[in-house]
């Protein structure tokens, strides 16, 4: 039993890299739920047990089986590389309630239940109200659990698009589909995703959206019904140093050759970033990181790429070598090792267990 993303030719002309602060924060709050997932995230889950704690975020996991459908107009495909949360919600508060209405029906009846429950019945008694409130949720979550640590994520984001854009340049699709996620493969012009149950969607020259997610990890998830954009969300790559804590300072002998502010923008780039994410790392003014990058780049020790209204910088060779690193293999870095032991839960946060998605699976 598998899912199937089924290309044409347009398709393939059409496939496209973002990422979703929205989808982010929804899968942020499926964290809390399934232990499986905590092992990369333990640093941010004591971070925010405080604040997690003063969340009623049930409604939302009831909309969360553990196989099925999740209402896919609580999470929208971004619309853009740039998207912002605000422009997400308001696409959410904008759901169409009758159409809100049978997508919550369709998740409900996914969880042992949860139709028949006093919550469930609300949502679709007064589908208007349901679409309103859940929003209300998400925002309240991302507030409190996923904006303050923002800036990190998206730098984790960008660099794995700016990484996966370049395996897609150099080696195509193929290439890229074999680097993403140890459940999918690639053949015939079929993308196909290993798991219990089946799907099969044909992608009628929309094309994919491939979007990184630094939540989702282990699992990698793809669906959207019609009319929806087909999407795929896999796991960043990374996400094991993502909490680490900051490099030390950059070596005495750099930091006399290049002044020790600059030393420490070029020892803080172990990933292509963009200046606002490298001013947030650093604890340090855009304006006086951007002028840092400027002179690095000057100086032969910086690349700068695009990526939609971002510019995301990394080390030459040279800068490299004078930092001491090791450079960068062409490869995926998947997440290893057995986990960590989890944190405590959170009353609350074990039932229900959700597996993950956001889109359709199979039972």
């Amino acid at each position: 039993m598998a899912f199937h993303f089924r290309f044409g030719p347009a398709d393939l002309l059409r496939c496209r890299f973002s990422f979703s602060p929205r989808w982010e924060t929804q899968e942020a709050v499926r964290v809390l739920l399934d232990r499986r997932r905590h092992a990369y995230h333990l640093p941010w889950l004591r971070g925010i047990r405080t604040a997690a704690a003063g969340l009623d975020l049930r409604p939302l996991w009831l909309l969360m089986p553990r196989t099925g459908h999740n209402p896919d107009f609580l999470s929208p495909p971004p619309t853009g590389p740039s998207v912002t949360f605000e422009e997400e919600l308001a696409r959410v508060r904008a759901a169409d309630p009758q159409a809100a209405r049978e997508d919550l029906r369709r998740s409900l009846v996914c969880t042992p239940g949860a139709l028949e429950s006093a919550a469930g019945q609300r949502m679709l008694a007064d589908p208007e109200r349901a679409v309103q409130e859940l929003a209300d949720l998400y925002e309240q979550a991302w507030r409190a659990l996923v904006a303050p640590h923002w800036p990190r994520l998206r730098a984790l984001l960008e660099a794995d698009v700016l990484f996966h854009s370049r395996r897609l340049a150099a080696g195509g699709l193929e290439a890229l589909f074999d680097g993403l996620h140890p459940d999918l493969s690639w053949s015939d012009g079929t993308l196909t995703i290993a798991r219990r149950g089946h799907h099969d969607r044909s992608l009628d020259g929309q094309g994919l959206l491939l979007m990184p997610s630094a939540f989702v990890w282990p699992e990698v998830v793809g669906g959207y019904d019609p009319p929806w954009q087909p999407t795929l969300a896999y796991p960043a790559r990374g996400i094991g140093a993502l909490w680490t804590a900051p490099a030390g300072p950059a070596p005495l002998a750099l930091a006399r050759l290049l002044g020790r502010a600059r030393a420490d923008v070029l020892c803080a780039l172990t990933e292509p970033a963009s200046t606002t994410a490298l001013a947030h790392r650093l604890s340090l003014a855009p304006s006086t990181v951007s002028s840092h990058l400027k002179t690095l780049q000057q100086a032969g020790l910086l690349i700068p790429s695009r990526h939609g209204h971002q510019i995301l910088y990394e080390r030459t060779p040279l800068a490299i070598a004078l930092t001491g690193a090791e450079p960068p293999a062409f490869e995926e870095r998947r997440p290893g090792g057995g986990a960590p032991e989890a944190v405590r839960a959170q009353p609350g946060w074990g039932s229900p267990r959700t597996e993950s998605g956001g889109w359709p699976r199979g039972g």
